[in-house]
């Protein structure tokens, strides 16, 4: 039980569930923690999910699994399991020295993993030999080269790690993800039976190694209150069966549920099981409903003014919104990561793309260069929400003065703005101010390509320390441009790629399809000019999702407008945000994406850029109306001009 007296000044641990990212905290504990420490409030964090995969995937955690495949009868073991037991001591020696590696704990070791005779080699790793076979090369040396043996080796590492994880699905867990964990019981569930009946299922092997994680953390700090944010669907899950843990072990704690999947999907929230695992559930930004809730734990404000909070009362959920304004982005204070073990994050590389790699290979400090997003007019977006609606800026100097501070805390330069958008006008006086001061950083971040960022801007970003960044142009079609308000058009996006590109900044695109009246025919046009963007030099990245209407867009709000018709949703008291629609074009776009994905593969990978984009679809459909040589023109027009 918690030692902590039951009058002492509150104590908050902020957790973060599984599963997030494995190379970098999830920075929503970090911001909490510092803003609630500089208003003198007792705070500490910890990384579950990370706790999680380092103690499944270590010798005890395969001794678990083995126990497992070993309990299953020999007939129903697959060949991976039948593999794993064969080679069962190799797995459990290079397990801790592959982990090692990916933490950047042992770089020698990257010698023995690149030969590929370290590491026990499972159904992941049939694609490389695959490729051998057909090519007649190592897809690895055309990726890395002769020299890029670090690089190799951690791609070899990664895929070692998804064959365990491959495993771990099939004998203890089936919803187990390194991302998207368990998230079909809570994407756009308006019931909350599926997510009842798994937290009332038997625990697998991970719901028991994440009930004994959790309940150390709360040992470990003795909290009063707890925090779970739950960024994503793919948390949620993780979430519940941690607060289950600890409501059952420590009734007295106060637990609390917040984070982006609340703030989007439980706005609406009326399902009164919820609160049998939390007492309360916050929305939007968690700094003043938080102060605002020790404020009525310490007795000096009643129920009835918390804000944007919902609890049960009387077996009923109640929401109270209150009615005083957010804390000023300039005024949250600077986000900490201490208690948060930053040398054990891993680096893991699953994808070859330069670009795309990112997301998931070394360690960057999150920061937000502006609160919401400057334009917040994009059709698709949840633009009514507090996290995009609301902008807010805070000076370039005291920007630069909490990126000081985060280095100084992490002894890591590499900045990862995640913000919906980053105004042009803050970024260069952002990037101004770090020139300034001599600071020596590496950062990326989301922008909108307009034409404010003209060679000029991309060249002092460069200059400043920006490597890379990332942007929508969703559906690749002015027509549908100019539907969704996206204040773009096709041309002007390729002249602005193309100069990041020229300023060595690698360029990602965000791209749709499946958006309201997109025809066969747009998709293949939109291909078409994604294929000429790679062709040129001006974007390097990309990723292809199918639209999805939200209750929180333009679209969601006002489908006639956009030329569709809402389907009803099923009842229900727990999630909301997707929402089903009927196209009066009929095209079946499940289709479409498939041959979408295959070409944005291989352009990623400099493959098949000279073909006809219609040799990537399974289906006929038409030839493309776009001429074959239109961004090379509009970039031509632009150096003319």
């Amino acid at each position: 039980m918690s030692t902590a007296p039951v009058n002492c000044p509150p104590r908050v641990l902020a957790l973060i569930p599984p599963m997030t990212q494995l190379n970098t905290p999830y920075p929503s504990t970090a911001y909490l923690t510092g803003f609630l420490r500089s208003q003198g409030v007792v705070a500490m964090q910890a990384d579950i999910a990370l706790e999680l995969v380092l103690e499944l995937f270590s010798p005890a955690g395969l001794d678990a699994l083995r126990s497992g495949i070993e309990a299953l009868p020999k007939k129903k073991r697959s060949p991976l399991a039948a593999g794993f037991l064969e080679h069962f001591s190799l797995y459990r020696s290079r397990i801790g020295p592959t982990l090692a590696f990916l933490q950047g704990r042992d770089p020698s070791l990257a010698l023995r993993i690149a030969s590929r005779t370290f590491l026990p080699e499972g159904p992941r790793f049939d694609s490389l030999d695959a490729y051998v076979a057909e090519a007649g090369e190592d897809p690895l040396a055309w990726a890395f080269g002769a020299l890029g043996i670090q690089d190799r080796a951690r791609h070899l590492a990664t895929l070692f790690l998804d064959d365990l994880a491959d495993l771990l699905r099939e004998v203890a867990d089936p919803r187990f993800e390194f991302v998207r964990y368990a998230e079909s019981l809570a994407q756009s569930q308006p019931s909350f039976d599926p997510l009842a009946q798994a937290l009332a299922a038997p625990p697998t092997l991970v719901d028991t190694t994440l009930e004994r994680l959790s309940l150390a953390a709360i040992e470990r700090h003795a909290p009063t209150l707890v925090l779970l944010s739950t960024p994503f669907p793919g948390t949620v899950y993780g979430a519940f069966r941690m607060a289950q843990a600890i409501r059952a072990r420590h009734p007295e704690l106060t637990l609390v549920l917040g984070g982006g999947y609340v703030n989007t999907e439980l706005r609406e929230l009326a399902e009164a099981r919820v609160f049998d695992f939390f007492d309360y559930v916050c929305l939007d930004d968690g700094e003043r409903p938080l102060l605002a809730l020790l404020e009525h734990q310490k007795g000096l404000r009643p129920r009835e003014r918390l804000v944007r909070t919902f609890t049960r009362i009387a077996g009923q959920v109640r929401y109270f919104a209150g009615d005083e304004p957010d804390i000023p982005f300039a005024e949250v204070g600077t986000p900490t990561w201490d208690g948060l073990p930053l040398d054990r994050y891993l680096s893991v590389l699953d994808m070859l793309n330069p670009m795309h790699r990112l997301w998931s290979d070394g360690r960057w400090n999150k920061l937000t260069v502006a609160h919401g997003c400057y334009w917040k007019k994009c059709s698709f977006c949840d633009v009514s929400l507090d996290y995009i609606g609301r902008y807010d800026t805070a000076s370039a100097a005291l920007l630069v003065e909490r990126m000081e501070a985060i280095i100084a805390e992490t002894h890591q330069t590499g900045f990862h703005f995640v913000d919906e958008a980053a105004p042009p006008k803050a970024l260069r006086a952002l990037a101004e101010e770090i020139l300034r001061r001599e600071l020596v950083v590496s950062w990326w971040g989301n922008i909108r390509f307009e034409k404010s960022f003209t060679p000029e801007l991309c060249e002092l970003l460069a200059e400043s320390g920006c490597i890379a960044i990332s942007g929508g142009l969703e559906v690749a079609s002015d027509r549908l441009l100019r539907r969704m308000q996206k204040g773009v058009s096709v041309e002007q996006v390729a002249r602005v790629t193309h100069a990041f590109s020229e300023a060595g900044i690698l360029v990602h695109a965000y791209l749709m399809y499946g958006f309201p009246t997109q025809t066969v025919q747009d998709t293949v046009d939109a291909l078409e000019y994604v294929r000429q963007l790679f062709q040129e030099g001006c974007i390097q990245s990309g990723f292809f999702h199918r639209f999805t209407c939200t209750v929180h867009s333009p679209v969601g709000m006002d489908p006639a407008a956009y030329g569709i018709t809402l389907k009803p949703l099923p009842p229900g008291k727990f999630a909301r945000n997707d929402v089903p629609f009927s196209d009066p074009t009929g095209v079946d776009h499940g289709l479409l994406g498939q041959g979408l994905n295959k070409a944005l593969y291989n352009y990623m990978h400099g493959i098949g850029l000279d073909e006809d984009v219609r040799a990537w679809f399974d289906t006929r459909v038409p030839k493309p109306t776009v001429g074959k040589h239109r961004i090379a023109r509009a970039l031509q027009t632009s150096c003319q001009a």
